[in-house]
């Protein structure tokens, strides 16, 4: 059995990891989530940046495994590296539009859009929202049942309109 190698460029890698989707949440691929960085092509080595969501994300070493994976199956590199990288830091502003009407579709309330040039606080003053649009029916008739959801970044609101409990990613 021969494989099949190609060449790719930057455009090339980030179009296969668009492929890879997110483990916690695999309506959203890692790009539209906005964890992807810099990306290095150097003949049949690749480097790409990982920003995680947050220090102890228990999902890194998943889209680690899983961006190799997915760059070694389309043929695109023989020797990937992912580092771990917080410079830049992830914000919620790296999500796609793309990616919260991914989240959106799926359950979860898409972090509120920051003021250009807003400070997005510490991660030990995230922002909880008194009110979140529900991503079902768009109410904004909602409450917040608990600060911190399965992950640090998501609360849990439930609608009072369609009576459906939701995720809300808060605003880092």
């Amino acid at each position: 059995m021969t494989s099949v190698r190609r060449t790719a460029g930057e455009a090339g890698v980030r179009a296969a990891l668009a492929r890879v989707a997110d483990p916690e949440i695999p309506a959203i691929s890692v790009v539209d989530l906005g964890v992807i960085g810099a990306v290095e092509v150097d003949g049949r080595r690749v480097r790409v940046e990982l920003l995680p969501t947050f220090v102890g994300c228990p999902a890194i070493g998943v889209m680690q495994q899983r961006i190799g994976e997915q760059l070694r199956s389309e043929g695109l590199a023989d020797e990937v590296e992912v580092p771990v990288v917080f410079d830049p830091p992830w914000t919620s502003e790296r999500i796609s539009p793309a990616g919260r009407e991914q989240l959106r579709r799926s359950g979860f309330a898409p972090p509120a859009a920051s003021s250009p040039g807003a400070d997005v606080g510490q991660l030990d003053e995230l922002a909880v929202l008194p009110v979140a649009e529900c991503p079902y029916c768009g109410s904004r008739a909602t409450t917040m049942e608990i600060p911190f959801g399965p992950t640090l970044c998501r609360a849990i609101y439930h609608c009072t309109s369609c009576r459906q409990p939701f995720e809300q990613f808060k605003r880092v």
